[in-house]
């Protein structure tokens, strides 16, 4: 069933709707400072010719991904400039008429929300289902050939083009964090690069969060750990709003301009056999500023079949997961996440 855009809800607020606040013990409160810095990891540092100087690097990402899940990598290799213009471009897009954002969205003549790749809201699965306070545009990047270019704005004018060239750059880091993965756990350096296939699958989605007068009853994006294999996230430099749970408390995770943090999702722990973290996290709502974030995400061919690498299982490291299919992996997930349940318990030995 489709649900007003958030964007409308917040400029003509009176009063906040019932189906957006959220159950007293879900509802955000005062966040805890992390009990140790947020990771950051120089990937530039990854593949540096000073081997003391990449070896140390390679333990600050094995830390970050065994305890923490995410990392804020620096030393990407992306240009500033074209994360300006990606972020740019997002403001610009949902700062558009609202007429002009409804062509791309997908509603179907019963006046439901017709699949994911749009503009428009999460899709609702039931009458009661507590709403997200955001609007997102969603988008299929790769493989290029199942593009659904008339889903694809073209207003702002550069909007293909720019995308386009972030995901070439985001599949190439992509690729990039998939063979250091591979190399912390004695893997053969392609094998996570060889599981998600040439029909590995890439979404993008562009995230409006609107002002609201009670972020202390909402949530931007209820707390949830990702479906897929890697996540890369743009945040917004001006606005925090992402927080993660660690040791049972929430903890904010502050933009570094120009940086891109990396979380890990559900499929990742499932191919390292629990040794990498799928961390949950959330995204609060501000008061006064709109906030605004772009997350790719990566995934294995959906035909492909995941399991725990035979490599990482032993006597005294029993198998914690079953295999699974990507594809109905990825549909158990899509219902979990509307009723606010994890996926990965689903996928347990």
């Amino acid at each position: 069933m489709a649900s007003k855009r958030v964007q409308d809800i917040a400029k003509n607020l009176k009063e906040l709707p019932k189906q957006y606040v959220q159950k007293e013990s879900n509802r955000p409160i005062k966040t805890s400072p992390p009990p140790s810095p947020i990771p950051v990891v120089d990937l530039h540092l990854l593949s540096s010719s000073q081997e003391d100087e990449m070896k140390e690097e390679m333990e600050r990402l094995r830390t970050a991904l065994q305890t923490w899940g995410f990392f804020q990598a620096i030393g990407h290799g992306i240009s500033s400039s074209l994360l300006d213009e990606v972020g740019q471009l997002t403001r610009d897009f949902f700062n558009l008429p609202m007429e002009e954002k409804q062509r791309y969205s997908k509603i179907g003549i019963d006046g439901h929300e017709d699949g994911m790749e749009a503009y428009g809201n999460d899709i609702v699965s039931s009458e009661d289902q507590i709403l997200n306070w955001n609007d997102r545009l969603y988008l299929l990047v790769t493989p290029e050939e199942e593009r659904k270019l008339d889903s694809w704005p073209e207003n702002p004018s550069t909007f293909r083009e720019i995308l386009h060239e972030y995901s070439a750059e985001m599949k190439e880091m992509g690729d990039f964090l998939l063979k250091a993965m591979a190399k912390l756990l004695d893997l053969e350096e392609n094998y996570f690069v060889n599981r998600f296939g040439e029909k590995a699958i890439m979404y993008v989605r562009f995230n409006y969060y609107p002002p609201c007068s009670r972020p202390d009853l909402v949530l931007g994006l209820t707390p949830h750990s990702d479906g897929g294999g890697i996540t890369i996230l743009l945040q917004d430099n001006a606005v925090d709003g992402l927080e993660v749970l660690r040791d049972g408390e929430w903890v904010n995770v502050p933009a570094i301009p120009h940086a891109l943090l990396v979380n890990l999702g559900d499929q990742m722990e499932i191919m390292s056999n629990g040794i990498f973290k799928s961390p949950v996290h959330r995204a609060v709502t501000n008061s006064e500023k709109e906030r605004v974030s772009v997350v790719m995400f990566f995934a294995p061919d959906p035909k492909t079949v995941i399991s725990p690498a035979d490599e990482l299982v032993d006597t005294t490291k029993p198998r914690l997961y079953k295999k699974v299919k990507v594809e109905d992996y990825l549909q158990v997930f899509m219902k979990n996440y509307a009723l606010g349940k994890r996926t990965i318990d689903w996928a347990k030995v």
